[in-house]
């Protein structure tokens, strides 16, 4: 490759500048280069700083011409090269050229990063979530036959052999992702299945589903977290089984409801106090004084009738409100 960009350069400069560009990315990607190292070297081949930006999966780097890791706030401009990592995707990388049209060699540069990038992202940080709804439904479906669903995995670009997971939103049918979940995650509350081979992608689907049961709005009436991830469950998984959606809730829960429908402060203050690693936290998450917090508590056990500052009965609390989500569900 060194020799042939020495020949191509004699014959056209740009030419033999771009083989050197493709060679140099190359030898990157096959040293599983990370994203700064993937910016730095399109900035210093460009000799202009270069910014990658991923808006979905949080991700912004920028790195001075001079290879300095420098990231800013400002939006790119609108006139920079850049090139989307995906058709028609918000994510782009950019080489800070104002003054001139961008050149051959900026193309390659962009094109080659690019895809380097867009490699590393897929892997570290998760692909977009796979959505196409025959294939999808196909995979998760544990009675259509194992080639049939090896069929589907493969035409939504699903390796076999590696893992994924299934996302239960609560708005939307499942969706099936490949890599980490947290950085594609849709809005709203969302359940989240264990991480998988494909063939095992609906039990996937099925701890999603549960997983989705234990989630809340995040308001004061509905507090608590919009995703839960089935990994992080454990035993407490097991009451999904024992509280039926739409039947009678248990008694506690039931208090819970009463307290609540005259107290509005009372279920977001109940659920610092079990989220939290002392009282003192508690209060400072809810943003009220520590004596403000112990006043509260007393009212809430005497509408609730049982005590909240031993360990049993923060327990019976913190099963109580975790029943609440599943009786509502």
């Amino acid at each position: 490759m060194k020799e042939l960009a020495g020949r191509l350069t004699a014959l056209d400069p740009d030419a033999g500048a771009a083989v050197r560009v493709i060679a140099y990315f190359d030898r990157l990607s096959e040293a599983r280069a990370g994203l700064e190292a993937l910016v730095r070297g399109a900035a210093v081949l460009a000799g202009v700083p270069a910014r990658l930006i991923d808006v979905e999966r949080r991700v912004q780097v920028r790195v001075e011409a001079d290879g300095t890791r420098r990231d800013s706030g400002v939006p790119p401009d609108p006139g920079w090269p850049t090139t989307a990592l995906a058709p028609g995707g918000a994510a782009a990388l950019w080489l800070e050229r104002a003054e001139a049209a961008p050149s051959v060699v900026d193309a390659v540069i962009l094109e080659r990063a690019a895809g380097a990038v867009r490699l590393v992202l897929d892997r570290t940080r998760g692909r977009a979530p796979v959505d196409d709804p025959a294939l999808v439904e196909t995979v998760l479906d544990a009675t259509a036959p194992e080639a049939a669903r090896l069929h589907a995995a493969r035409g939504l670009g699903l390796d076999p052999a590696a893992s994924a997971r299934a996302l239960a939103p609560l708005d939307g049918r499942p969706r099936i992702v490949a890599g980490r979940a947290d950085a594609v995650l849709p809005a709203g509350r969302v359940g989240v299945g264990p991480a998988v081979p494909v063939l095992e992608l609906p039990r996937s689907c099925a701890d999603a589903r549960t997983a989705l049961r234990f989630t809340a709005e995040g308001t004061a009436q509905d507090p608590g977290p919009k995703v839960v991830y089935t990994d992080e469950l454990g035993g407490v998984a097991l009451l999904a089984d024992l509280v039926a959606p739409g039947a009678d809730p248990p008694p506690d829960v039931q208090a819970l409801e009463a307290a609540g429908s005259v107290t509005p402060w009372l279920l977001g203050t109940l659920h610092a106090v079990v989220s939290t690693a002392s009282l003192r936290a508690a209060a400072a998450e809810i943003n009220v004084h520590h004596s403000t917090l112990q006043d509260r508590l007393s009212h809430a056990e005497h509408l609730l009738g049982w005590p909240l500052r031993t360990p049993q009965g923060r327990m019976r609390l913190q099963l109580a409100l975790t029943m609440r989500h599943l009786a509502r569900s």
